[in-house]
Parts: C-alpha cells; structure tokens; sequence
C-alpha cells in the first residue's frame, strides 16, 4: 500500500447505553508506510469520529488490550499492518464478538478477571535441607511456554464453546487452561487441581478444535500443550479405574487437593 494512498475502514459504531444503536459507518483514511489498523482507527478519531471508543495502551502486541475483529478474524489492532489487505479493499473492523459491547470496539471482558480470581497462585513444596528447591530443567522448559500469554484474550473469542454456546460459567477458556496447565505441571506445586480442571473449568467441554491456537499472538500452542495433556490427566485420574484404586491407596506425595466451588449456574 502506498503512501498517501486512502484505505477504507468499516467500523462497527454502538452504545450499549443507547438502546437500539449499533451500525457500520465507513471511513477513508490515509496510508503511510509501516501503518497498522491501530494507527487507522486513532486517524478516525483525530480527524472524524473524536468519540470513536477503542482499548489500547503498548502498542506494541505486549499488552493485549487492543483485541478486534477484523474482517471477521480476532486479531491484534496494533500488530495488523494495513498492508496484509488488498489495496483499494474495504478494512471491516468489529469488536470481539463473545464478551458484551460497551462501546464501539471496547467490550467487558471483566469475565476473565473473575475466573483469574478463582485460580489459586503456585504453592511450593518445603525447600530441601540445604534451602534450595531442585526441579529438571526439562519440567521448566515444559511450562514456560505458558507465560508469554499477553492475556489478549482473542483465545477467549475464538471459543467455541464461549462464543457459540455461552458456557462462561461453566468452562474457564483457553487462556485459564493454560494458566492451570502451568501449574498442574510445574514441579514445585503442592496444590491438586484436577477436580477444578474437569468440575469448575470444565475441561470436557473443550472439542479440541485448535481455535485458539490460531488465533494466539503469541504462538502459543494451547491446545496440544495444555488442553490436551490437561483432558489425559484428567481421564487418567477420574476415569481410569486401576490409577483411581492407586490413588486412593498410595495418595500422590505433594499434591493436596481443594474443594470445588460451585458455579454460578449451580447456585441458581
């Protein structure tokens, strides 16, 4: 695209406040060089549309707060470049479609923050007599992947289960899979949370369609790394008859297990 050249965008414009609002408008923009949909959406707000709502902050994909559908697909505003799009073709631009509009291109994935909340932090085993703590390098490397989630939550978006069935509270999403794969794995961990992981997080309900793996920005590998394994262990725990005999003779040595906390939608 070249520079000066005029891009068109679509942009899904709403007020959740005002009932009955939400339509695209479209909007001509001009390109320069390097320019991401980012860079478009703040011309529109600098020089058309001053109430145009967007969440932003880094600019720089280390946030995650500038998550979007365009063209239908959830991506990074900041890390799509106007480029990757056919000269002279028109840029739809929407909000995420699985969490509630507040404004234009802002929804509230406060949801999220609320399944964060119910997830225990790492608690360690007692340190070795010398004061250390020794774990394989190979279990580390296991689990580091998962620490480069952004929390974009475009994994979040691209569920089926969440976006199409409505099962936020009944199953936590890829994005808290992986946060409880990490610590299921993680060699230092006292903390059994599988009966959270098939109860609470509802793992069964996962179909494995690697959704969320596409959409990461991170390349993360979700659904092999941490959903997969995750479902085995479970199956292993709760359905294996042999390993749930063992369990309950020789119980696992660090591991302590917690107690559900039911669901919303099993108060009601």
């Amino acid at each position: 695209m070249a520079a000066f050249e005029k891009a068109k965008l679509r942009i899904w414009r709403a007020d959740a406040s005002v009932e009955g609002s939400g339509e695209f408008k479209e909007y001509a923009v001009e390109t320069y060089p390097g320019m991401v949909v980012l860079d478009a959406i703040h011309e529109v707000q600098a020089k058309q549309e001053p109430d145009l709502a967007v969440r932003w902050n880094c600019k720089a994909g280390r946030c995650g707060s500038c998550s979007a559908e365009i063209n239908g697909k959830p991506k990074l505003l900041c890390m799509t470049r106007m480029t990757a799009y056919e000269p002279g073709s028109t840029i739809t631009v929407t909000p995420m479609k699985t969490f509630p509009l507040i404004k234009d291109l802002v929804t509230d994935v406060s949801h999220n923050y609320r399944v964060a909340k119910k997830i225990l932090p790492l608690k360690p085993r007692a340190k070795e007599a010398d004061g250390t703590w020794r774990m394989q390098q190979e279990d580390i490397e296991r689990i580091q992947e998962f620490r480069k989630c952004i929390e974009c939550f475009l994994c979040q978006d691209v569920c089926h289960v969440l976006r199409d069935h409505d099962k936020k509270e009944n199953f936590a999403g890829p994005r808290f899979m992986i946060a409880l794969a990490g610590l299921d794995m993680h060699p230092l961990d006292t903390i059994d949370r599988r009966p959270m992981i098939k109860e609470e997080a509802g793992i069964g309900y996962c179909n494995i369609t690697r959704c969320c793996t596409e959409v990461c920005p991170e390349h993360i590998v979700i659904t092999d790394n941490a959903i997969i394994p995750l479902k085995e262990r479970v199956a292993d725990d709760f359905y294996d008859p042999v390993r749930w005999v063992l369990n309950k003779v020789f119980p696992p040595k660090h591991k302590k297990s917690l107690p559900i906390v039911p669901s919303q939608a099993a108060k009601k």
